[in-house]
């Protein structure tokens, strides 16, 4: 299909448009107070990485096609991402001042050196000069400094100016966040509740730092903060392991070029002109003027302070049957595959999964890909006890998850230390994929059991994530696993997947397959549609591919997340697709295909999503769900998701984030609660089940 003119939202301001989702729940005042605080917290974090990444890459870019002498397109979106980004910013500083309001009608109060009275202050010194000074080292900033090589990606600085007369200092502190909260509770006597920023808590102390060792008449604080590009270069040196050639490219990123300067909008310009020129901050470089502080993501650890009508309610776990009226694992999965959607249900299901299987006699062998664990992660810990009882372990980790290659080095030299067979996949290819097989010598012969799911082996994102984990001992799929694995050890292997999908080999042509299928469908006059759930949608082809499904009449069902670049809801091009976006309490990160396939409906759930790099560039899995309860199940929740009239978000052509809106006398469907109320009601019919047998 030729690719007509404005048919693709580029990626970045689609990007831009999903965070702009999480500033409405930060605005929503249907939301607990203390969780819209948080996600001031959420989008912050979400920036910073979008900068580091995305805006890093366009400008790697913009570098590049001024040099072969094509610049003007790539300039032109990044002034338009820049502008976004600042229009967004101003929206996050309006929204914070307003949250401040609201925390004060509930007698949460936060103080600056200016708002406390006498009493408080006093306080503050003490606290100061008992907790804070030890860990401030100023940097006093003059013609040797190299303050590029100086600041820390994850830290807000103060820049201190001082004064006397024409003679000028200039000073740099970092604000010690890692060792201090970054919110002072101080102490009150009545029903107050008041914090001060750790910052603020620095500024009052500012005297105690640099009187007495420089003379000024006047000093004043402003907070900044620097992110730098996180792309590194994976090192090749063959005198050294994949370890050491991980550890050493990671240093990359600790003097890695700024792609943006935030300062605080009332520091002088001449301040800000000052380091601008000290960061060699270029033209194309982001300078965005804020809020007197920084870092908003320490929001997402704002306090909890016990008024249950400003926080989530907690969802009850939901206990899998299954599960529960099985003497192991192994007997439940090897009587019906199970399926569990986090977090409604807890991982530790298949934490105790691969805790038995470490020391069950009649297991052999255990297989898993590691992308991203927990920090004190009881999956690495029982595969390094698995191996400590003669199982033959084999963990494929990827050095290359973002932001957690540093924690994946240490796991995988713990892992290798303890005996385990770690493998690092292919040079050219991430592993993404969420698998783990176990293989058992039982009665009847060999059996294996196989996890297959969207989302990572790790407990605690296991809690704020939505994800499908699928157990199964059909052999249809689990010698399938099976061939993922020797594929990974032994890639020139091209083994043939009848129901796994499987990146790069058969992924892309397979899904491609399936929509052609739809399309002749819907030439033929029948009933042609198509479903689907990712959390990003910007792979061209692909996206071409549904304008021509939705041109031959057939309806398609989107839920995306994140970035979509497709354009819904256009005449003659996608008039017959309406996508949705949900944010809520918890992140959304399912992946889920289903094609009605002519009445004989097919339906997948997969690690991957409908990005070029999902589908040509990492290696990812997809699973064909076979049993028919569990494919009702999951069309039950996606039903829900699609119905959702409180949390959804229309993504039009012009990606403006209009909520769906519920009809007079219709009934509101927010789909992350009342699903729970339906997993409740599956697990209690299955339970009456058990009971008739």
């Amino acid at each position: 299909m030729e690719q007509l003119a404005d048919t693709i939202v580029p990626k970045e301001l689609s990007w831009l448009s999903f965070n702009a989702r999480v500033l409405q729940e930060a605005a929503d005042p249907s939301v607990p107070l203390i969780e819209r605080v948080r996600f001031l917290g959420i989008y912050s974090s979400n920036l910073d990485e979008f900068f580091k990444v995305r805006v890093a890459e366009l400008k790697r870019q913009v570098i590049i096609n001024k040099a072969q002498g094509q610049n003007e397109e790539a300039v032109s979106l990044l002034r338009k991402v820049q502008a976004e980004a600042n229009k967004y910013q101003r929206t996050l500083n309006r929204l914070y001042k307003q949250l401040l309001v609201e925390l004060a009608d509930h007698n949460i109060f936060m103080r600056d050196q200016d708002s406390i009275t006498k009493e408080q202050k006093e306080w503050v010194i003490a606290y100061f000069k008992h907790h804070v000074i030890k860990h401030i080292n100023p940097v006093i900033i003059d013609t040797d400094t190299d303050l590029v090589s100086f600041l820390k990606d994850e830290f807000t600085y103060l820049l201190v100016n001082m004064t006397d007369g024409e003679e000028v200092h200039h000073a740099l502190i970092e604000i010690p966040t890692d060792k201090l909260p970054r919110f002072i509770r101080m102490p009150s006597e009545d029903n107050t509740v008041t914090f001060m920023f750790l910052d603020d808590v620095i500024r009052v102390g500012m005297n105690k730092i640099f009187y007495g060792l420089f003379n000024y008449t006047k000093i004043e604080a402003y907070s900044i903060k620097m992110n730098r590009d996180a792309e590194y270069d994976l090192l090749g040196n063959i005198d050294r392991s994949v370890l050491e050639n991980m550890s050493e490219a990671l240093k990359q990123r600790l003097n890695a070029m700024p792609v943006r300067f935030s300062y605080d909008a009332q520091m002088p310009e001449h301040m800000v002109n000052f380091m601008a020129r000290e960061l060699k901050m270029s033209s194309i470089d982001s300078m965005m003027a804020g809020n007197r502080y920084h870092n908003f993501k320490d929001f997402l650890s704002f306090p909890s302070l016990g008024s249950d009508d400003m926080e989530n309610h907690a969802l009850s776990e939901i206990k899998s049957v299954q599960f529960e009226t099985a003497d192991t694992p192994f007997d439940a999965i090897a009587k019906k595959d199970v399926l569990l959607y986090y977090p409604y249900y807890s991982f530790d299901y298949f934490t105790e999964f691969l805790r038995q299987a470490s020391y069950d006699p009649k297991v052999t062998s255990i297989k898993i890909n590691i992308y991203r664990v927990a920090s004190n992660s009881r999956v690495i810990n029982s595969l390094i006890h698995a191996a400590n009882n003669g199982k033959s372990v084999t963990v494929v980790v990827e050095l290359k998850a973002r932001f957690d290659e540093a924690n994946n080095v240490k796991w995988a030299s713990r892992l290798t230390q303890a005996g385990v067979k770690v493998l690092f996949g292919l040079p050219t290819l991430k592993i993404h994929s969420k698998l783990c097989l176990i293989t058992r010598h039982e009665d009847k012969g060999i059996v294996r059991y196989a996890h297959v799911g969207t989302g990572n082996f790790n407990e605690k994102t296991a809690k704020i994530y939505t994800d499908f984990a699928l157990f199964t001992a059909n052999e249809k799929i689990t010698k399938e696993v099976d061939d993922v694995f020797t594929f990974i050890e032994y890639p020139y292997t091209r083994p043939v997947f009848e129901n796994l999908l499987v990146s790069p080999l058969n992924s892309r042509d397979r899904i491609s397959f399936m929509i052609d299928r739809e399309i002749d469908f819907a030439k033929q006059g029948q009933h042609a549609a198509i479903t689907f759930k990712v959390n990003a949608l910007v792979d061209v082809p692909l996206i071409n591919k549904l304008y021509e499904a939705s041109q031959a009449g057939v309806k398609i069902r989107g839920i995306v997340r994140g970035m979509c670049s497709l354009r819904p809801g256009i005449e003659g091009l996608s008039e017959n697709i309406f996508i949705t976006s949900i944010v809520d309490r918890f992140l959304e990160h399912p992946r889920v295909m289903i094609f009605n396939n002519g009445g004989d409906e097919e339906l997948f759930i997969s690690s991957a999503d409908w990005m070029k790099r999902n589908l040509d560039l990492r290696i990812e899995v997809g699973a064909k769900v076979l049993d028919p309860e569990l494919k009702a199940r999951i069309k039950g929740i996606m039903q829900l998701q699609e119905n959702d009239n409180r949390k959804a978000r229309i993504i039009d052509a012009d990606q403006k984030n209009v909520y769906v809106q519920a009809q007079e006398g219709e009934k509101q469907i927010r789909s992350q609660i009342d699903i729970h109320e339906y997993l409740v009601e599956q697990e209690n019919a299955i339970a009456k089940e058990l009971e008739k047998n």
